[in-house]
């Protein structure tokens, strides 16, 4: 979409959902005890049913995308068959409006800057939103529009995620790996530790890697030799040098 925006000088607005998951409504029988602090005193046995979905259940993502598929529905806009974020509203004098939804975040694109935030005006009124303007994040990406083209980057994301894992002032090397290195299987003990550690860096990377950075995803070679980079120190090379 921002591919589109870009060759067709589209307009991109975006808009945060607040509490999103409240407002999926269940078609199963659930039930909760009542939490701390807010137990009904001389009932204190008794549990609560769910007649709509909270935060960390596991059917509250699909809830809500019902409520919202609806909700649109009845604004005019049709999902897309091939992607079930993307609605899409035509008129007839050809102008129209694209929808680009991701759980509670909302973006709003097309030629017609007024028809799109008409749209967005009919959405703001059906949910409780948070207006953010012209499109300036999404999804941890930042956002830049210079006349014609529109940049985006991780930069922001990724200082945080150096800064996590303790690697701020780390230094780079573009061939961390020696040549003809061979990985071998840990025959000892699984430290619970460092596999929640590598697990939580990886995943930290491949989100970057879907977001901005596909090539960290990729074995190169260098110098006419095949050499397997260690990609998550090599991203972070690029970002400080």
């Amino acid at each position: 979409m921002f591919a589109l925006a870009t060759l067709n000088n589209w307009h991109i607005s975006g808009l945060d959902i607040k509490t999103a998951f409240l407002y999926g409504k269940l078609d199963e029988e659930v039930y909760m005890e009542q939490p701390e602090g807010f137990k009904i005193k001389g009932q204190e046995c008794k549990v609560l049913r769910l007649r709509r979905a909270i935060y960390g259940l596991k059917q509250a993502a699909l809830a809500w995308w019902h409520e919202l598929a609806n909700s649109l529905k009845e604004m005019g806009f049709k999902c897309l068959y091939s992607d079930a974020g993307i609605f899409i509203c035509r008129h007839s004098d050809g102008t129209f409006a694209i929808i680009v939804t991701y759980v509670d975040d909302v973006l709003f694109v097309g030629p017609n800057k007024s028809f799109i935030f008409s749209k967005k005006q009919l959405f703001m009124t059906k949910w409780e939103c948070h207006d953010l303007g012209d499109c300036k994040e999404f999804l941890r990406m930042c956002v830049t529009r210079k006349g014609q083209s529109i940049y985006i980057d991780q930069c922001s994301y990724l200082e945080k995620v150096v800064e996590r894992f303790g690697m701020t002032n780390a230094k780079y090397a573009r061939t961390p790996l020696p040549t003809g290195y061979t990985p071998t299987p840990n025959e000892g003990e699984v430290n619970p530790y460092m596999r929640t550690l590598f697990q939580q860096i990886i995943g930290s990377l491949l989100y970057i890697m879907l977001g901005t950075r596909s090539d960290i995803a990729f074995v190169r070679a260098l110098s006419g030799r095949e050499r397997v980079i260690c990609w998550n120190q090599r991203f972070v090379g690029n970002h400080t040098s």
